[in-house]
């Protein structure tokens, strides 16, 4: 028996739950208080604070006036959010559409499945018992969908909220210091991963808690429904991922080849007409688009454990202690993870430029540790010394320390696959370093390098994904699997709040360009911003390694719920799904990639056009069209973001339908492995570039001197491939992550009607 009660287990998930939330506000509240004025700002955050005032005229040694600083600040933060607020509000009314369309069809789908039948029925796996009527499935997995899809938005829109929020102020504090920068910009990742961790892990025990007043003890068609919650947090995530990904590339492309290639001005400089829509653009992209991305993730990992549990001995001995086993391991990360953030932010100190990596980097090491505890304490205490779990058709005897190996095998492959991307992707290393050499003799074998860095890249982490998934299977079948991929999201707070920092750090150094800050706060920023980019690609790379191992759990219970037995390649139905599937992350690039590159044509045009027709503008003395940009990426990114999004989405409609469950099978594998490796690789090298940009720029080393300064030829060529590389990692790459567990878990969703109605073409062929 368990040490845990059920009591128990029902207080500390919604406790801990609440107590990420109040952390997350607490954090907000301590970055509040740093001083924007409230007449030029969107939000205020307090009019004045007299110590801040005195150390600012300590720091006016230059003659600058920083009270028009500050209102320019708030001036560039309010133009921002608004920008970003409208573009979310549009994006989302298109998705409020999209949403409640397939969530018919998912009901129609399912429901047919049965004929629309609202008798109970025999169990899908226990025919002996009957289970709720299949109507009633597809009318509990339509509105679950519907709030996974719901609770995506908030979070893509919290997260873009707190991210507006923070750069001014992030900007502001790199006056005084990188450190307090430093501790501005990480507080304000973490009240986002804190409000995303706690109240994705607080909407799915309350669904289940509410779904389950229907249900009762039917506990397989319980979380057969539940599923229908990650399917909802991916569609949006998909959709926000290539809009967000297609509108900052647009806009920072576009600003990049006119403004630095061509003009020789600074990044950022309010010169250039497409520099706000560039700002936006991180927080619809970067911010926006992860937090939904991440959040999908977390929904599906654990939708994936809950299912195969509900169909082992826990659902079928209705141990809801042991049910919530996947639940209680999120609900322990919060606990470390506010250990984690409270170690960065107040009994450490970053000092100097030099510091900032190291101390991200201490964030990933120490949470990892703590939580391996952390994982212990749940397993022992939660789950029976022995059990039993569906191991296809077969009862596979476990012990609990073997679900403790499988959620820390998870948990250390994301250790290693995010030092591995550091590595990759840090201009501290060799192969940023040799990217950056490569540009003395131009775009041409600076492109080859960071093709060859991103493809080098990809051998590490892959191993490591292979190990955990090797170790899981052979110890806990297929829920060890999503038990790893759960394992490897555990600390989704930390890893959020480290991805978020990334860009509310960049933006911070745009804003203090544009608002004249001294040259010393930009150097600040871009420090700041440089160690953003490597935790960003280390965002990536977690987001990456846990699609995988998710993807591979939906995938064993898509081929449970679906009835087939063996899924063998060397049939031909599986094997033409098999090469279908591995194709689809390349069309889904192509399509991704051109629409960056149309929408970031019409940029460079106008762009152009503006220097060309506007008198005075290059020389400072007019101001910029601003919103004319803005609207190029918006409409762009709205019109282009619909053909990858139907791609994904129907592609395993399509396939189960008109071929059936086993060369839908072929599909989801072939697009697994396929997917896994080309989202690694592009996002790498897209990291490789832009840092190896930066090495050039900031100049600390007699070798980055030898290759600048800005406007160099080495400089130049840094740019083109920087250029390249954007769309790379902040576009497709990350949306390939989405593809490969969204195809899965809608293919885990539609399971039943595949299995009764499918194949319409194979069966005559």
């Amino acid at each position: 028996m368990a040490v845990l009660g059920t009591a128990a287990v029902e207080v500390l998930i919604p406790v801990a739950a609440l107590v990420g939330i109040a952390f997350a506000l607490l954090q907000w509240y301590v970055v509040a208080r740093v001083p924007v004025p409230s007449h030029a700002g969107e939000d205020g955050g307090g009019g004045g604070n007299k110590n801040v005032r005195e150390e600012e005229e300590h720091v006016e040694e230059d003659g600058m006036d920083y009270l028009l600083v500050e209102a320019r600040c708030a001036e560039i933060q309010r133009a921002i959010s608004v920008g970003a607020t409208s573009f979310l509000l549009t994006e989302y009314k298109y998705l409020a559409v999209f949403t409640a369309a397939f969530a018919v069809v998912i009901f129609v789908f399912l429901g047919s499945a049965q004929r629309f039948s609202a008798r109970p029925g025999p169990c899908a796996y226990d025919p002996s018992r009957e289970c709720r009527p299949a109507l009633a499935n597809a009318a509990f997995s339509a509105v679950a969908f519907l709030l996974g899809a719901a609770t995506s938005v908030l979070s893509g829109y919290l997260g873009m909220r707190v991210a507006t929020f923070a750069n001014a102020r992030t900007a502001l504090e790199a006056r005084h210091g990188v450190g307090r920068a430093f501790a501005a910009a990480f507080r304000s990742g973490a009240a986002m991963g804190f409000l995303l961790a706690s109240s994705a892990l607080l909407v799915l025990y309350a669904a289940v808690n509410l779904f389950g007043l229907y249900y009762g003890d039917d506990w397989g068609g319980l979380y057969e429904s539940i599923t229908g919650y990650g399917l909802g947090g991916s569609s949006v995530a998909l959709f926000g991922r290539v809009g967000g990904g297609i509108y900052t590339k647009a806009a920072d492309v576009g600003a990049d080849l006119v403004g630095k290639v061509e003009r020789n001005i600074p990044e950022d400089d309010p010169r250039n007409p497409a520099v706000i829509a560039d700002n936006v653009g991180d927080n619809v992209g970067d911010i926006a688009g992860m937090g939904s991305d991440l959040f999908g993730s977390y929904a599906e990992s654990s939708c994936a454990a809950l299912f195969v549990a509900s169909i082992s001995s826990f659902g079928a001995e209705h141990n809801l202690t042991a049910m919530m086993y996947p639940l209680l391991i999120s609900a322990v990360g919060l606990l470390v993870c506010a250990i984690t953030t409270v170690v960065a932010t107040d009994v450490t100190e970053v000092k100097g430029s030099d510091e900032v990596g190291p101390a991200l980097k201490r964030q990933i090491l120490i949470s990892t540790v703590l939580m391996t505890a952390g994982i212990a304490a749940v397993t022992f205490l939660a789950l029976p010394p022995s059990f039993t779990l569906f191991d296809f058709g077969n009862d596979k005897h476990v012990k609990n320390w073997h679900l403790f190996i499988c959620v820390s095998a998870g948990l250390w492959a994301g250790l290693v696959i995010g030092y591995v991307t550091e590595y990759f992707t840090s201009n501290a290393y060799g192969p940023v370093q040799a990217v950056a050499r490569s540009c003395r003799t131009g775009a041409a074998t600076n492109v080859i390098f960071g093709l060859a860095v991103g493809y080098k890249s990809v051998i590490v982490p892959i191993v490591a994904i292979a190990a955990a998934i090797y170790a899981s299977f052979r110890l806990a079948a297929m829920y060890g699997i999503a038990l790893a991929a759960l394992g490897m999201l555990s600390t989704i707070a930390t890893g959020l709040a480290i991805d978020a920092y990334g860009p509310i750090s960049d933006n911070a150094g745009g804003i203090a360009e544009m608002a004249g800050m001294p040259h010393r706060v930009r150097e600040r920023t871009d420090a700041l911003d440089a160690a953003g980019n490597t935790t960003a690609a280390i965002g990536k790379g977690f987001a990456i390694g846990s699609a995988a191992l998710v993807s591979l759990a939906l995938f064993g219970a898509y081929v449970s719920r679906a009835g087939i037995t063996a899924v063998d390649v060397l049939s031909p139905r599986v094997f033409v799904g098999l090469l279908l599937g591995a194709m689809l992350p390349y069309w889904f690039s192509a399509m991704t990639m051109r629409s960056v590159g149309s929408a970031a044509l019409r940029m460079v045009e106008e762009v152009r056009r503006q220097f060309d027709t506007i008198p005075g503008l290059a020389e400072g003395l007019a101001v910029p069209d601003y919103a004319t940009c803005v609207r190029i990426s918006t409409d762009a990114s709205l019109k282009k973001m619909m053909a990858p999004g139907a791609l994904v989405m129907f592609s395993p409609l399509v396939a189960g339908t008109l071929f059936g469950v086993e060369t839908l099978a072929g599909l989801l594998a072939g697009a697994l492995v396929s997917g896994v490796q080309v989202a690694i690789s592009a996002s790498n090298s897209g990291g490789a570039w832009d840092n190896a940009k930066k090495y050039i720029e900031a100049g600390l080393s007699e070798e980055a001197r030898s290759l600048g300064p800005k406007g160099s030829e080495a400089h130049k060529a840094a740019v083109i491939g920087d250029t390249i590389g954007d769309p790379l990692k902040d576009t497709s790459g990350p949306s390939l992550n989405i593809l490969i567990k969204l195809m899965a878990v809608e293919s885990l969703v539609f399971a039943p009607f595949f299995a009764a109605h499918g194949g319409i073409i194979f069966d005559h062929l």
